[in-house]
């Protein structure tokens, strides 16, 4: 008989697509990226579509590119240090409190599974057409991204070892100038997202306990008492465990990995009340990934009775199919020059993450059966404040301050989900050497509160624990006329 549990027939690699879908912690809202320039990093990305001189609104809001002057190329690199240090409170197998052992998870508590991830973005910007009223740039970009990895026999490897997601977005873009003070842009993108995870199996619990479940209903149904129908589950606990098929004995592990290009847009409209006021509306469209060649590997348990108690047809290297969509977004940008010294910003921006992430469907080609899971994510909401100091002729500083909402929820929050609302504090300088070129940096430091988890894996262990998480963003761009 193959004992096979039935939380592992959910399959554990709709799980791991899952996770590492939802994966993330620094940055903006769970895995979002805004780093897109070391200008807007500066000033927390307050303006980031309204101010004067930044060439990523060709990606961000193409209405604005009129804003942006002649001719130009930019190129962005922003290098993003996080730290997520896991610290359990409680890791048990299966069991407690009934059939199984409910014994400790064994291992330590993974390392530090942040790093440091660098992160580029490039633009290219061109006015054509009479007094030049129209504009075409291209953009290269990565709006989604995240990368984790903890020590590969943690205490948490049953929900999740490695994750790594990144999404890079081709776009090109165009606007047209009604007049000095109205504005309307568009742009059309081709985005690839590439996933790539692992995590442990628990073999040995979902063995274990399935076959003690199927001893109880048979001494039960052959007039056992509760007692003894226990006592029989006991026994086989005992005999399998002394062949080393036990919780934590009998461990594999999945590593899964999937890519898909889609096509998304953008649409702005740029307002200018006065020579000294723009006001930015933008809309990034929703992108939706239909991965139809995932490939997922199996390592079953190195027990021969272990892998002899499995199921043939599961657990073996297959290819799955599922639809993952990344959420749309919307923004509202406003910037006001006051003097020639003092220039003010502000953002706000919604992601709609409950559409997109409430749930999602996995498709397997091997015998393993569908999953449907439940991700809860909430929409969020990004509020920055910032301002600029000309210094001098050739000098910008910049400071600024945020906001950013997590859209996870202590009920949904997992070891790839370490996500928590952060504030910003961030800081900036601008160098003009000359009239063609143009350097800029940016610092933000991310101040977190320790997010806890309370989790349960497929085969029934449970971890519960909190973090200690940081993260720290420094960026640099060159941006040159010709």
């Amino acid at each position: 008989m193959h004992y096979a549990h039935s939380y592992t027939r959910l399959s554990v690699l709709a799980l791991g697509i899952a996770g590492a879908l939802a994966c993330g912690h620094a940055h903006a809202a769970a895995f979002q990226l805004k780093e897109n320039s070391a200008k807007g990093l500066g000033r927390a990305f307050a303006g980031s579509t309204s101010a004067w001189g930044d060439a990523s609104v060709v990606a961000t809001n193409p209405a604005s590119m009129r804003l942006i002057g002649g001719r130009q190329f930019q190129a962005d690199l922003a290098a993003i240090s996080f730290s997520a240090d896991f610290q359990k409170e409680e890791a048990r197998h299966a069991g407690a409190g009934g059939i199984g052992t409910g014994g400790n998870v064994s291992g330590g508590n993974g390392g530090d599974a942040g790093m440091i991830a660098p992160v580029p973005a490039a633009y290219f910007h061109v006015p054509f057409g009479e007094n030049e009223n129209m504009h075409f740039g291209i953009s290269l970009q990565v709006p989604f991204g995240f990368k984790t990895e903890y020590d590969s026999d943690w205490v948490g490897r049953y929900h999740g070892i490695k994750t790594d997601l990144k999404a890079i977005d081709l776009g090109a873009s165009f606007s047209y100038d009604v007049n000095p003070y109205v504005s309307f842009g568009a742009s059309v993108f081709v985005e690839h997202l590439t996933i790539e995870l692992s995590s442990a199996i628990d073999f040995g619990t979902a063995i274990s306990v399935q076959a003690q479940q199927q001893a109880a209903a048979l001494a039960l149904a052959n007039g056992a008492t509760p007692a003894q129908a226990a006592a029989v589950a006991q026994d086989i606990a005992l005999q399998l465990g002394g062949q080393g098929v036990a919780p934590g004995l009998a461990d594999g592990r999945m590593t899964i990995s999937g890519d898909n290009n889609a096509i998304g847009y953008v649409l702005g409209t740029t307002l200018s009340p006065s020579e000294n006021t723009n006001i930015a509306f933008s809309y990034r469209s929703k992108v939706k990934h239909k991965i139809t060649g995932g490939d997922a590997e199996f390592l079953r348990p190195s027990n021969p009775v272990a892998n002899g108690l499995l199921p043939t047809d599961q657990y073996v290297n297959t290819s799955g199919r599922a639809t993952v969509t990344l959420p749309a977004s919307a923004s509202v940008s406003i910037t006001h020059k006051a003097n020639e010294q003092w220039t003010v910003m502000a953002d706000i921006s919604r992601t709609a993450w409950a559409p997109a992430f409430d749930r999602v469907t996995v498709d397997f080609a091997s015998a393993q059966e569908d999953a449907q899971l439940e991700f809860g994510y909430d929409d969020t909401t990004f509020v920055s404040l910032g301002a600029e100091y000309r210094l001098s002729p050739t000098v910008t500083l910049r400071g600024g301050v945020a906001y950013d909402e997590t859209p996870t929820t202590d009920a949904h929050r997992d070891v790839r989900v370490p996500d928590v609302t952060r504030k910003w504090l961030s800081f900036g300088i601008g160098w003009t050497p000359s009239e063609k070129v143009e350097y800029n940096f940016g610092y933000t430091h991310l101040f977190t509160t320790d997010p806890s988890i309370s989790l349960v894996s497929p085969t029934g262990s449970t971890l519960k624990g909190k973090y200690d998480v940081g993260g720290d963003i420094l960026a640099a761009s060159i941006n040159y006329k010709f």
